[in-house]
């Protein structure tokens, strides 16, 4: 029996009942070596992504131009953050649901100098013929209502192994260095415990703020470096 058949099956007898975070665990641990498995496809899609916007990069750099990137991060969902987004949308919790229903489990961040580099880099990116554009979400032309901003695509990369080719689903987020470092401060925060409600409500005027005071910032050294190019 194909192992991922075999992780559906036990999964699916769990699932008849209300399954517990600790049982959706052990079924991944008693399941290892094929939930590797399955989890290889997501790290290999991840190798591919990185590749081509790599390529792009240094595209750039022969043409004479400055790099636009400044670095790359990416990760694999674990398991546990898995479990509760399929628990918060209601998903039936298998592994036929997880790959049809996650988008995110692959995730690639790219940041970069300024913001139209990050226009730029994208349009590259979803040119290329192996690429395919499932959603996009603009999140730095209408930023969310925290001040978040980052430009969000979730594609599908073919893979090649062995004997088949996979198409496999990511996340790319592109973001200035300014919108990163408020994402990780934002972060951070957000997840301070036992604060009461009127420091709450006060840090999340102060950080809309901090956005948009980083926005603006990032308008203005692309003005300069507008400038400087059409000196």
């Amino acid at each position: 029996m194909d192992p991922k058949n075999e992780i559906i099956r036990d999964l699916r007898e769990l699932t008849e009942a209300e399954m517990s975070e600790a049982e959706f665990l052990r079924s991944v641990e008693n399941n290892m070596i094929p939930m590797q498995q399955f989890f290889t496809y997501y790290k290999c899609a991840i190798m591919e992504i990185e590749t081509k916007f790599r390529v792009l990069n240094e595209q750039f750099s022969l043409n004479g131009e400055s790099n636009p990137i400044e670095f790359i991060q990416s990760r694999i969902k674990s398991y546990g953050s898995i479990y509760r987004k399929l628990l918060s949308r209601h998903i039936p919790r298998n592994i036929e649901a997880i790959e049809n229903n996650i988008s995110d489990i692959a995730g690639i961040r790219v940041v970069c100098s300024f913001v139209q580099d990050i226009y730029r880099l994208a349009d590259c990116f979803l040119q290329q013929d192996d690429i395919t554009l499932i959603e996009k979400k603009d999140y730095i032309e209408k930023p969310k209502a925290n001040g978040y901003r980052s430009l969000h695509l979730i594609v599908a990369v073919p893979i090649f192994l062995e004997n088949e080719k996979r198409l496999v689903r990511a996340e790319v987020q592109l973001r200035t260095i300014a919108m990163d470092f408020w994402a990780s401060l934002e972060h951070k925060l957000r997840y301070k415990k036992n604060l009461p409600p009127f420091k709450l409500n006060l840090l999340a005027d102060e950080l809309k703020k901090c956005a948009d005071q980083s926005a603006e910032w990032d308008g203005r050294m692309q003005d300069i470096k507008n400038i400087i190019e059409n000196d």
